[in-house]
């Protein structure tokens, strides 16, 4: 089921926005212009991840060197610090095994949005997560 979330322009680059949907809360990303969405719960002890701190990811490649990437797509728990990329939402500590929940989020035009069960007649574009 779709969730209007809020229009494009509430949500501007680097920024999240918490909403409810389907019973359920989740947090949505804009990552220059792209949308992710994800559970606003760390699988560890469920931490709102919305109030975690969105950083990039240091690696390294040799002993004594070290490489920051991905500047804002990461998003770590408030609580202990469990880090989860906001594109998939896998943790970067075991990716295949831990993982917050993420949902599909997209533009849609409002002329042509149709969701919760009323048509949007609105000549803006919203992000919508699909629950």
């Amino acid at each position: 089921m779709k969730h209007v979330v809020a229009p494009v322009a509430a949500i501007p680059a680097g920024a999240r926005h918490v909403t409810e949907a389907g019973g359920k809360r989740i947090v949505v990303y804009n990552l220059g212009g792209e949308f992710f969405a994800l559970a606003d719960r760390c699988p560890h002890q469920g931490a709102s991840l919305s109030a975690g701190q969105i950083m990039g990811h240091v690696c390294s490649t040799a002993p004594g060197q070290y490489d920051y990437a991905r500047r804002g797509e990461v998003v770590r728990c408030p609580w202990h610090a469990w880090e989860f990329d906001i594109r998939t939402g896998k943790s970067f500590f075991d990716p295949r095994r831990v993982k917050t929940r993420a949902y599909d989020a997209h533009v849609e035009c409002g002329e042509l949005l149709a969701a919760e069960s009323f048509s949007v007649a609105v000549e803006n574009s919203y992000v919508v997560v699909e629950v």
